[in-house]
């Protein structure tokens, strides 16, 4: 490989980690969002309606910049992706918070680079170095180590709803970064939402509640949030990062988001951070560099 090839290498790499942390950094605010949403909202409702307003804007988008429909072989890919990250994730996220704090929910989000690479391998045949996989394994041997210090007493059915929303989301993950090769990082979301559009849109109806009169202007601002940088704008960038640095090295750029995620769940939540919840999320930030070093 010549001198001007790995330079190109190296820019694309780099690119894919800058859009890979913008992408992360939008997320970080969405369980803390989601939280305060559900003050106001059902879990159902409220997975439904912010799927449906990311819809109608990806709807927009495709027909504004007049994009080709999907080929046959990447219909069944996108209805993954819209499975695991438009329906599965927020729906179950929603739900688990309603057991448990943001804060005890986003410790959570430090297994989702794990799974984020392993469906990467799965799904997309990338082959990290065996020192990638101690980093990402250690990364959330750390987040295991601090829910069963806590006894699961927080609440068993929220922490499992949390696991199961982190497997649904990675392989969303993995399976949109394969596809953005080939069709482009915003072209995935919008038509994996726009694919779910018409389910979605009526059970937004269907779950909606019969008066808005007790819902605050928090639980407003945080619809809006999760429905233009949680569910659209967030994956803009987080697709792009994935396929052009690659779903298990710039996967590991999560481990960051619970950093990000406890700062704004004491913010704006005013939520309890505890020293162990702090010590957990240093650790996983540490183990980045590592798997950074060793992604590919």
């Amino acid at each position: 490989m010549n001198e001007i090839s790995i330079a190109t290498t190296k820019n694309i790499n780099a690119n894919g980690w800058l859009n890979g942390f913008i992408g992360v950094l939008l997320f970080s605010g969405s369980l803390p969002a989601t939280k305060l949403a559900i003050l106001g909202f059902s879990p159902l409702f409220l997975t439904f309606a912010r799927a449906t307003i990311a819809g109608l804007l990806a709807l927009a988008a495709l027909s504004i910049f007049k994009q080709k429909w999907p080929n046959r072989n990447q219909v069944i890919p996108l209805i993954i992706v819209a499975l695991g990250v438009v329906l599965g994730y927020p729906l179950l996220s929603a739900l688990a918070l309603q057991h448990i704090t943001s804060a005890h929910s986003i410790v959570f989000v430090g297994l989702l680079p794990l799974a984020t690479a392993l469906f990467g391998v799965w799904r997309g045949g990338e082959r990290p170095k065996p020192l990638f996989w101690l980093f990402s394994i250690f990364g959330s041997l750390l987040v295991i180590s601090y829910a069963v210090a806590q006894g699961l007493t927080a609440s068993p059915a929220g922490d499992l709803l949390m696991l199961a929303a982190i497997v649904v989301c990675g392989l969303g993950y993995a399976e949109g970064a394969k596809l953005s090769k080939t069709l482009g990082g915003w072209q995935v979301i919008s038509w994996a939402l726009l694919l779910a559009l018409p389910v979605m849109l009526p059970l937004s109806f269907i779950y909606m509640p019969l008066g808005f009169e007790n819902v605050n202007a928090g639980a407003w601002t945080s619809l809006a949030y999760v429905s233009l940088f949680s569910m659209f704008i967030g994956f803009v960038f987080w697709y792009k990062g994935l396929a052009q640095g690659g779903v298990a090295s710039v996967g590991q750029l999560q481990l960051l988001q619970p950093f990000f995620g406890l700062a704004l769940a004491a913010f704006i939540l005013q939520e309890q951070v505890s020293w162990g919840m702090l010590l957990v999320t240093i650790g996983v930030i540490a183990c980045v560099a590592g798997s950074k070093k060793f992604g590919k």
